[in-house]
């Protein structure tokens, strides 16, 4: 990611008046006149938003082995509109939005308490890695082929780095410890009268997930170097009157010590947000989140092998269920194994022959958004990647970002074995989908994808906001 710079800034604040505009591209005149009602009523509001924290129980903070207090933030907005989010893993935990009815209901999936997400969320190598839910995901979202990369570091060697597997064959969502297992620190408190957050960090040390050879961690049999160079992660979470949440991501790469220093180390990294959303409330029947209406900005998606590592250059999605470029149910082809998928034949070694469907067990893959044009271009100037509504309450959200791509899931593995959800739930399949904004799968090992390198010294920024409307 050498293209992002040494130093970077949050991006300036603006309204939703833009998202009425760029509404017309993704939900017609209607989903225009409820962004604008949106706006309307946040310039109006009598109340400035507002923000507590309150504390959420205690457990080991992987760094430092030591017991450590967590904490939840609770964001409210002049609309009614409430986030609850953790210190722990900086985890999104509810989202709480109205209705058509007025009534409001939490739109994300997540657990009744601390001890839940610590033992369920995302625990050491299980056969898919834990659900994640809500987390914010690193150092590296998503999968790495084989859990081993090469990087050409600034004394000119190109070195091997080897991470756990926890997926497969491969590394998921940062390996065995990822950034959502561990506890953040706050570093700061926003309020002003149109928003509140908070800014969570957390220092990733130089071989973060790394173990040595002959240690007893799990996807490390052989011993592990895990990621280079110290990386400090601030990750700003806001709640605006204009009902957008924001999720701001600084890293800086920590490891320069002047210029032709010997010591200096080069990175990779890619972040995202893993919250899963059912706009019909998480306490809703299972498989009701198959019949919302999804659409993606995006004309191609990168097909995957057989361990859901890409396959390499994307291919259009014209003709086949992964054709979300006009809005379609979540449910409507997601077992339509028989369809195209625009795999070439030249690929069936790597893929036995089965489809993309069956391979995920539903849709999870990375869509690659298509270029960022004036009807797509949302706040803060950001690129459109999804729009998501359910019919029956009149719920929406728009997905807002500066990333290359976004890994649409459907929930494929989820399967009844988890339960006590805020409500006591449990969770099977059909019960959410997310939209993670990252840069592609398993970059460090295809030279072709988006560059997620991070210089020594520099500083990789991004924003994802999502906005929601009722």
């Amino acid at each position: 990611m050498r293209a992002f710079g040494r130093s970077g800034r949050l991006r300036a604040r603006t309204g939703v008046s833009v998202l009425a505009v760029a509404a017309l591209a993704v939900g017609g005149a209607m989903a225009a006149a409820k962004a604008s009602a949106s706006a309307s009523v946040s310039r109006g509001a009598a109340h400035s938003p507002s923000i507590t924290k309150a504390y959420f129980g205690s457990t080991i903070e992987p760094y430092t082995g030591k017991e450590t207090p967590t904490y939840e933030y609770t964001m409210t907005n002049a609309n009614g509109m409430e986030v609850q989010l953790l210190s722990y893993g900086g985890i999104t935990r509810a989202i709480d939005v109205p209705g058509a009815n007025g009534k409001s209901t939490d739109v994300v999936l997540g657990f009744q308490n601390l001890q839940d997400y610590v033992s369920e969320d995302s625990p050491p190598v299980t056969v898919n890695g834990g659900p994640y839910f809500g987390e914010t995901v690193g150092r590296y979202a998503n999968r790495i082929a084989k859990g081993t990369f090469q990087l050409k570091q600034p004394n000119g060697q190109t070195e091997t780095y080897t991470l756990p597997i926890n997926n497969g064959v491969n590394s998921l969502h940062g390996g065995v410890v990822g950034f959502g297992q561990h506890v953040w620190k706050q570093v700061a408190l926003i309020a002003t009268p149109s928003e509140v957050g908070v800014t969570l960090q957390l220092v990733s040390p130089n071989g973060d997930d790394g173990y040595p050879a002959g240690s007893t961690a799990e996807g490390c049999p052989n011993g592990c170097t895990g990621y280079p160079a110290q990386v400090t992660v601030d990750v700003t979470y806001t709640l605006n009157n204009s009902n957008q949440y924001q999720i701001h991501y600084s890293a800086h790469n920590d490891s320069y010590f002047g210029a032709n220093n010997p010591n200096n180390l080069n990175t990779v990294i890619n972040l995202t947000n893993h919250s899963y959303f059912n706009l019909a409330g998480a306490t809703s029947p299972a498989g009701s989140a198959y019949s919302q209406k999804v659409q993606i900005n995006a004309d191609d998606y990168s097909p995957t092998d057989t361990t859901q590592i890409p396959l390499g250059p994307s291919e259009p999605v014209a003709g086949t269920p992964f054709d979300f470029t006009t809005p379609h149910t979540i449910g409507s082809r997601i077992d339509d194994i028989s369809a195209p998928d625009n795999v070439p034949s030249s690929y069936s070694s790597k893929t036995n022959g089965e489809s993309q469907l069956q391979i995920a067990q539903g849709y999870d893959h990375n869509w690659v958004l298509n270029k960022q044009t004036a009807a797509t271009t949302g706040p803060d100037g950001l690129n459109l990647a999804a729009h998501a509504w359910d019919p029956a309450s009149g719920r929406e959200l728009t997905v807002w970002t500066d990333q290359p791509g976004v890994q649409f899931y459907s929930g494929n593995f989820l399967t009844g074995t988890l339960t006590g959800g805020i409500n006591g739930d449990t969770y099977r399949q059909g019960a959410g989908y997310t939209f993670e904004t990252q840069h592609f799968p398993d970059s460090p090992n295809q030279p072709s994808f988006p560059s997620t390198e991070l210089d020594a010294g520099a500083t990789f920024n991004t924003t994802t906001v999502f906005a929601f409307s009722w």
